[in-house]
């Protein structure tokens, strides 16, 4: 057994199987080089036989050679190659710092064999309370995120652990367990894998304060998270950093208690604007826009910020000279909008306005 409630080691390598055959084929899809060559029909066939020297007396014995043992058992039975070192693979890392699966087939096992153990336990209610985790999925959280960043594969959360969900409720299950409120496990699983960001980056020396800016707007890729990351990191070091730290705060404020949405989709009415410095801040936000354009196709999340820290002086000279709070409405709204923009930009990669001086 897998999990009582989970069904068989059989059971589980058949969704295995499912998900690795889906990740190959989207990073196949998406044009990625390591994963051009790779034949879906290898990885089906290691998924297969991922969790089958679980039930030699060998593994039951020595369960630490688990993997390694089945690797072994499918070069004798003249196995591809890509499908026996997979099924060693598919364990790694093992532990924090541990290497990661060096082969296409070996990193769709170890994705799959993880996302699909979270979506199931989460699924039975059976989350990891306090310092209690019986099936390491704060290790095995922390595994997914280090092989979709280091490994830099464009993989989306959302669609891996929907995909893992889809696997469970299309298998019919002896013991007539399925999960239940699939909606609570999506989430409950989201939650949990990006509450894996802080302890990986704080051991990488990143502040919290960093992390908690690029999670306040909720990427779903962990590659995407990893370059905000280091982006804002970067911006950290730079001169404006403070003051526009500071003023994505006043402007987030100020929208929050106008119950605004920060977005560039609002319209601010240029003959409107009566005051040199709401003027200038226009003018420059405009420019702005344009020329992040481009970059975010790319996402350069660190040329986006360098771009935006020419904002300083006109944001400050803005707060200097301008009541946003006119008693006209119009003008309130129309200053509000241009706040909005503003702050839609600086959004682009993440809140700036978590940062602590």
């Amino acid at each position: 057994m897998f999990q009582d409630k989970l069904g068989t080691s059989w059971e589980k390598a058949e969704r295995i199987a499912k998900l690795s055959a889906f990740i190959a084929s989207t990073l196949k899809q998406d044009g990625i080089n390591e994963f051009a060559d790779i034949s879906i029909e290898e990885v089906t066939r290691a998924g297969i036989l991922a969790k089958a020297d679980l039930a030699s007396t060998l593994v039951g014995e020595f369960p630490e050679l688990q993997g390694i043992a089945g690797t072994y058992y499918a070069r004798l039975n003249d196995e591809p190659t890509a499908v026996a070192d997979a099924i060693e693979q598919q364990y790694l890392p093992k532990f924090s710092g541990d290497k990661l699966p060096s082969t296409p087939v070996g990193i769709c096992l170890a994705l799959a064999d993880r996302i699909d153990t979270l979506v199931g336990i989460f699924g039975i209610d059976e989350a990891p309370t306090g310092s209690k985790d019986p099936f390491s999925l704060r290790r095995a959280s922390i595994g997914v995120l280090r092989i979709l960043i280091e490994k830099e594969l464009p993989l989306n959360l959302v669609s891996l652990i929907e995909q893992a969900i889809h696997n469970y409720q299309s298998q019919p299950n002896e013991q007539g367990n399925k999960i239940s409120k699939m909606g609570d496990t999506f989430t409950g699983v989201m939650d949990f894998i990006n509450s894996r960001y802080r302890a990986m980056y704080t051991e990488q020396g990143v502040s919290i304060d960093t992390i908690q800016a690029v999670q306040a707007i909720h990427p779903h890729m962990p590659l995407d998270f990893d370059q905000r990351i280091h982006a804002v990191q970067a911006f950290r070091n730079m001169p404006e950093a403070v003051t526009l730290a500071e003023q994505n705060k006043r402007v987030a404020n100020i929208l929050a208690k106008a119950d605004l949405q920060s977005t560039n989709d609002v319209n601010v009415d240029a003959s409107l604007l009566s005051e040199p410095a709401e003027k200038a801040l226009f003018e420059a936000v405009q420019s702005a826009q344009n020329d992040v354009a481009p970059m975010q196709e790319t996402a350069d999340y660190q040329g986006i910020l360098q771009r935006l820290a020419r904002l300083d002086t006109p944001i400050t000279e803005f707060f200097d000279n301008v009541m946003v709070n006119a008693e006209d409405d119009a003008l309130k709204q129309n200053r509000l909008n241009l706040l909005s923009q503003v702050r839609a930009l600086f959004l682009l990669v993440a809140d700036i306005g978590e940062l602590q001086n």
